[in-house]
């Protein structure tokens, strides 16, 4: 498969918001996120993001079709929840990038579109004068009954990267797992990377 990953900004954003909500769908689905997301919720959450200066929709293309997306924009456009767990450790948004999903339809991994998703998204995050990068990453028991055999968690990925979950730095975002008839917190770790 030929992929091809570029980033989107400006109004180059807005045209591929109903791709990404697609994707956000699908691939989220699984565990660990187990999302049970519908149309209308991605259209409220992406149109924020959209609205972020400087933000970045990173996207893989096969052909013409996205295929996978990874999101970044400043902190300080973030919502309070994920901004006050890094004023309550003295942390300053203002130099501080955030990336926000990174999904790939599953026969497109491991041919290094998740390095490439990284890379463009530090590359905007120091353009706009970031000193460091950080995501959230939710957190899961390690008996959750939904997961799968076999199951290797990104942290390996991640570290490689240079990220490192920071202790006591976590939020929680509310969202219906498949089987729940309403949302519900879920705790999610944020990971940072300085340079």
């Amino acid at each position: 498969m030929s992929i091809t990953v570029r980033p989107l900004t400006g109004a180059e954003i807005g045209a591929a918001l109903d791709d990404l909500a697609a994707l956000r769908i699908e691939v989220f689905a699984a565990y660990p996120y187990l999302y049970d997301g519908d149309a209308k919720q991605e259209a409220e959450y992406l149109a924020e993001y959209a609205a972020s200066p400087d933000a970045v929709l990173v996207a893989a293309f096969d052909g013409a079709r996205i295929v996978g997306a990874a999101t970044a924009a400043p902190m300080i456009h973030q919502k309070g929840e994920f901004r006050e767990p890094f004023a309550a450790q003295g942390l300053d948004a203002a130099r501080l990038f955030y990336f926000g999903e990174s999904v790939l339809l599953p026969q497109y991994r491991g041919q290094g579109v998740g390095h490439a998703f990284f890379d463009r998204r530090e590359a905007q995050a120091r353009q706009c004068g970031a000193n460091a990068a950080c995501f959230a990453a939710v957190i899961q028991p390690a008996d959750h009954p939904a997961k799968p055999a076999g199951y290797v968690p990104h942290d390996v990925f991640w570290t490689k990267r240079g990220y490192a979950p920071v202790p006591g730095l976590v939020t929680q975002l509310d969202w219906r797992e498949h089987g729940e008839a309403e949302e519900s917190p879920k705790p999610m770790q944020f990971w940072l990377r300085q340079w």
